[in-house]
């Protein structure tokens, strides 16, 4: 039985551990080692945020977590705690689009739907809260999932990580349709 809820606090141990395998493990062909285990350490994480908005969830299989990731209506693009600088503004729904957040797979769980569940709980609740529009920097293993669900490339960038190394990922946009 495969249920999705809003994470709690509690949760943030379990989803942290999750976050770190599936950062190093579904990274293999799309990263570098150095790359997946620098991406992993100093962006991938929680936002302790999205979770305190109810705007990030889990997904359990048979009671155990095998899938999170959220929505946001705040203008964090991407990272975790560790990353945020300032505030982190309310989004203007009637201008600005809704953020995808922070998707992770276990590792002996992807490519089973997982991902696609998420990203349709999520697009719902971001037009239920007036959203037309969701935005997301995804990761290289990401983009495949993020086009097959219809959202368009808008930039291709990369970020400096610490040892200079630096990690392609990519702005994707799609409108929501209601």
């Amino acid at each position: 039985m495969i249920t999705v809820r809003a994470a709690l606090a509690a949760d943030i141990p379990a989803m942290e551990a999750l976050i770190a395998r599936s950062g190093i493990a579904l990274s293999d062909g799309f990263y570098s080692p150095e790359q997946a285990v620098a991406i992993t350490r100093h962006v991938f994480g929680v936002d302790t945020q999205l979770v305190a908005d109810q705007t990030y969830f889990l997904i359990e299989k048979h009671g155990e977590l095998v899938a999170c990731g959220g929505w946001s209506k705040r203008s964090t693009l991407f990272g975790a705690d560790r990353t945020k600088q300032g505030a982190d503004p309310l989004l203007d729904p009637a201008t600005e689009a809704a953020r995808i957040r922070a998707f992770f797979v276990e590792p002996s769980a992807a490519r089973q739907g997982l991902g696609r569940l998420l990203l349709s709980h999520c697009t719902e609740a971001a037009g239920a809260a007036g959203f037309r529009t969701l935005e997301l920097a995804a990761t290289m293993p990401g983009v495949p999932l993020y086009l097959a669900c219809g959202f368009a490339m808008v930039e291709r960038f990369e970020i400096t990580l610490p040892d200079d190394i630096k990690v392609p990922l990519a702005k994707m946009r799609k409108s929501i349709n209601t």
